[in-house]
């Protein structure tokens, strides 16, 4: 009876090849003897392996297609043995890591001597009003530039890059290890050429091949009104350049927020403590406010009381977009702190007292209870005596 080389593989006899070798695959992986050491399984390996073989080879294929067998004696195939032997007979390494891995080891390749450079981060103190208006400054930044004397080829004038003989220009190089699946082949970067494929037989004398240099260089910073502390603000291809002339990074610039005398900030909302005499707590008055856009008029109210937090709208720090839009500001919060002499002539003191008297403020009263009740301790006895 003729042998179902097809029918083996569990594919169609117009299977493509790509779908023949998935199917050996898959069988390959089950029927391995590291894998399933029954006598059956290994039985089924070795012809699965001799009719993968014949498949994959368009010659012996066309010969099954026309109902020929290469793998019986005479049919042109495996010779005395059938095919049937050694089941590695004709089995490539590359064929035993394709079963087991998925793929022979993946070739990466040569890699580009030219890469993209990184990322530099500078640090730009500003004062709260610096913040608040925005700036432009000018800072000195180390970074790797261009070298101009390669112009970032790495190689000197009149001279190019060459192959390298240890890897031929893979840029890899390949060890076999044997373990209990089989033949390993793994790759590493090849130590002579550093994985580019090629080497500089002489190098720039400026940059030592490396297509790049350090430089100190001044560059001009616009901080647009509104940052605050820790934000940055991007440079494009302001950054490093990368090895062998490749793309400069980014540069940010990140503020760094100094405290002020005055005003602290909770975002655009800005506060400040004033100190007022408890006179003028009590009779009013209007201060002349220092804010950031120069002084402001500020009433105080008659009858201020202790931590009055008063408001000067639109007074505060500019609302920054992502965009780099400036929409409109915060408010400054006026934290009043009433103040209370500690030292008295003897004519302040009697006109307190006599003010005192005036207003029936001799002592002291308790506050109002938690039940809402009026009137202090003191008001509550004269009350109860007078009953009396």
């Amino acid at each position: 009876m003729a042998r179902d080389y097809y029918g083996t593989l569990g594919v169609r006899s117009d299977a493509s090849q790509e779908e023949i070798k998935r199917a050996y695959r898959k069988l390959a992986r089950e029927l391995h003897p590291d894998v399933n050491p029954e006598e059956s399984a290994q039985q089924r390996f070795r012809e699965v392996t001799a009719v993968y073989e014949v498949l994959s080879d368009p010659e012996k294929r066309k010969i099954v297609d026309l109902g020929g067998d290469p793998l019986s004696p005479g049919g042109g195939g495996g010779g005395g043995r059938g095919g049937m032997g050694d089941p590695f007979a004709g089995f490539g390494l590359g064929d035993i890591m394709d079963a087991f891995f998925g793929g022979g080891p993946a070739s990466r390749g040569p890699r580009s001597r030219t890469q993209p450079g990184s990322d530099a981060l500078i640090r730009l103190e500003a004062t709260l009003e610096e913040c608040a208006s925005g700036i432009t400054r000018e800072l000195t930044v180390d970074t790797a530039i261009l070298c101009d004397l390669c112009e970032g080829a790495g190689c000197a004038k009149g001279s190019s890059p060459i192959r390298c003989d240890t890897c031929g220009g893979r840029g890899e190089v390949q060890s076999v290890q044997r373990s209990f699946l089989g033949q390993v082949v793994t790759a590493r970067p090849c130590p002579v050429c550093r994985g580019f494929g090629e080497v500089i037989p002489d190098p720039c004398q400026q940059c030592a091949g490396e297509g790049r240099v350090r430089s100190r260089r001044t560059i001009n910073v616009k901080i647009p009104p509104g940052v605050a502390d820790g934000m940055r603000v991007r440079l494009a291809s302001q950054g490093e350049v990368g090895p062998g002339g490749g793309p400069a990074g980014d540069l940010y610039v990140e503020v760094e927020e100094l405290p002020h005398d005055t005003f602290t900030r909770e975002g655009t909302e800005l506060h400040c403590t004033i100190r007022v005499p408890m006179t003028a707590a009590a009779l009013g008055a209007t201060i002349p406010m220092q804010t950031l856009d120069g002084v402001e008029e500020l009433p105080l109210d008659p009858g201020t009381q202790p931590d009055t937090e008063l408001l000067l709208p639109g007074k505060g720090m500019p609302r920054l977009r992502s965009s780099g839009r400036v929409d409109g500001r915060g408010d400054l919060h006026v934290h009043v702190e009433v103040v209370v002499p500690t030292k008295l002539d003897e004519e302040q003191t009697a006109l307190l007292r006599q003010l005192a008297e005036l207003r029936g403020e001799e002592a002291s009263e308790l506050a109002t209870n938690a039940n809402g009740r009026g009137g202090g301790l003191f008001s509550r006895l004269r009350h109860s005596f007078g009953q009396r």
